[in-house]
């Protein structure tokens, strides 16, 4: 085995199984911390915490090679004061807990990723935003963002590397956004939402989870990163794509107003299909990463063709 112990703090999710199933190849041990006990896969194991208070579970992580924290509630829903607040603690919270853990720790995790948002830039159909000279935006995803990565940076691990990764949408076969959108094109609702001018950017989740080891092998990055393919590209395109690679000739568009009404039908936010996220990995590309899938039309070919 490569490494010794992976740690997936709040991994029970999509990206939580894509990132358990990559390490456990390479790992003597995956374990998640859970809300909820799951009956041990191999070398897959889980631990009950809460991520709010310190239990049994923090003594894993001494020695452990590998910590990503995924917690946080889906911000798929209305941003009611509620939900917002319970967005803010279920973000903030752990990553609390999680350094006052390592703080104490004689040997503590060696990197430590949390993955947050590529949602945190602004608007952008003008020109793709980097790490360096992107703008960041407004609004209240934005603002959670920047509590959240405030929270990670400001406290002290001085004996383990931090990166916050801005994760861009994950294409992937089982879950998150690229079933909803195939479910769209199956039933001819395929056209672009919205003008379809603004840009999706993506990243398919083999590279999610791959650019998580580079980065454990690349001992000197630390601080933020955009985990993003190289080419974003248009929603009129990519719903374009998806029906040529699916074979639908036509789909029936979206406008802003119809757009407006079904989200409040489902209980979410228009802001996540209409704003531009136009993300590029300058720091993974200036340090050599290589990308499996850089162009979204062979992404979406090899979802499609191991589709289950």
């Amino acid at each position: 085995m490569k490494y010794n112990k992976i740690i997936l703090a709040g991994g029970n999710g999509y990206l939580g199984g894509v990132l358990a199933q990559y390490y456990r190849e390479l790992a003597a041990e995956v374990i998640i911390l859970s809300r909820t006990q799951k009956t041990a896969d191999e070398n897959i194991k889980t631990l009950v915490w809460d991520g709010i208070n310190e239990g049994e579970w923090a003594d894993i992580l001494e020695g452990a090679d590998l910590l990503i924290n995924l917690c946080g509630k889906n911000v798929n829903c209305r941003y009611t004061e509620k939900n917002r607040q319970e967005i803010i603690a279920s973000r903030q919270q752990p990553t609390q807990l999680l350094a006052l853990v390592i703080g104490k720790m004689k040997a503590p995790p060696k990197l430590w990723i949390n993955v947050t948002s590529a949602t945190i830039y602004r608007h952008a159909e003008d020109h793709p935003q980097d790490e360096e000279t992107g703008d960041i935006g407004y609004g209240f995803s934005i603002d959670v963002c920047r509590l959240w990565e405030r929270t990670f940076f400001e406290t002290d691990t001085p004996k383990t590397r931090k990166v916050a990764l801005r994760m861009a949408i994950v294409l992937g076969r089982s879950d998150g956004a690229f079933p909803r959108l195939l479910n769209l094109v199956k039933f001819g609702l395929g056209g672009h939402q919205g003008d379809g001018q603004q840009y999706v950017s993506w990243i398919h989740e083999q590279d999610a989870a791959k650019c998580t080891e580079w980065l454990l092998q690349k001992e000197e990055l630390s601080g933020i990163i955009n985990c993003a393919a190289p080419e974003a590209l248009s929603n009129t395109d990519l719903m374009k794509l998806l029906r040529r690679s699916y074979g639908i000739p036509f789909g029936f568009p979206a406008p802003a107003w119809l757009l407006e009404i079904g989200a409040k039908l489902i209980g979410t936010e228009t802001e996540l299909i209409l704003k531009s996220r136009w993300v590029t990995p300058k720091r993974l590309l200036d340090n050599g990463y290589t990308f499996l899938f850089s162009k979204a039309e062979h992404a979406v070919k090899d979802i499609l063709s191991i589709r289950i």
